[in-house]
């Protein structure tokens, strides 16, 4: 009996001493930049940077338009710093809109499978926004942001539609409407 309870005993004084050592302790530095890192990178991703984003005006419709990082998006977006630009698309194959930019820009075609919202230049002078899916060679220009694919095929509509494309949310300015032949 007198060898149960020295057992006993080790094992309550053991459990103690690995309580003990097992405190909770306050985060590390690391732990806590990590942290902060990531919360900063919510609040970057929620605010879009002015300099990523296009306006593609179509009817009453503002859409936002995310571009990508690479130099036909740039090339791009310093024409329109010179003024919108007004596109006359034309439905094609059920899945996109596409019209002509009215000049060429830098390609960086690459294979992709296109998804509802996504912003493409064709053969270097045609921009085409696609409300469902089709795998080519294309530059990707940007993606549509908060629209669902229903509510992108209705904004653009069947058959032909016209689309503004700015660096400016502004549907009343004075570029509004203008046609690519004003320049």
């Amino acid at each position: 009996m007198k060898r149960f309870f020295s057992v006993f005993l080790s094992a309550v004084m053991l459990c103690i001493v690995f309580a003990g050592c097992s405190s909770t302790q306050t985060p590390s530095a690391e732990s806590t930049a990590t942290s902060i890192e990531i919360e900063d990178s919510k609040a970057v991703d929620t605010t879009l940077p002015q300099e990523d984003i296009m306006y593609i005006i179509v009817g009453e419709h503002t859409l936002t338009v995310k571009l990508a990082d690479n130099s036909s998006a740039a090339a791009l977006q310093e024409l329109l710093k010179k003024g919108d630009i007004t596109v006359d698309a034309h439905d094609y194959g059920n899945f996109e809109k596409v019209g002509s930019l009215g000049t060429q820009l830098p390609t960086n075609d690459e294979r992709i499978t296109t998804e509802p919202g996504d912003v493409i230049l064709y053969q270097g002078d045609q921009i085409t926004v696609y409300y469902d899916t089709n795998s080519w060679s294309f530059t990707r220009l940007g993606k549509i942001q908060g629209v669902s694919a229903d509510e992108l095929k209705a904004i653009l509509g069947d058959g032909d539609v016209t689309m503004v494309l700015s660096l400016t949310n502004n549907k009343s300015s004075e570029a509004y409407g203008r046609t690519k032949n004003s320049y």
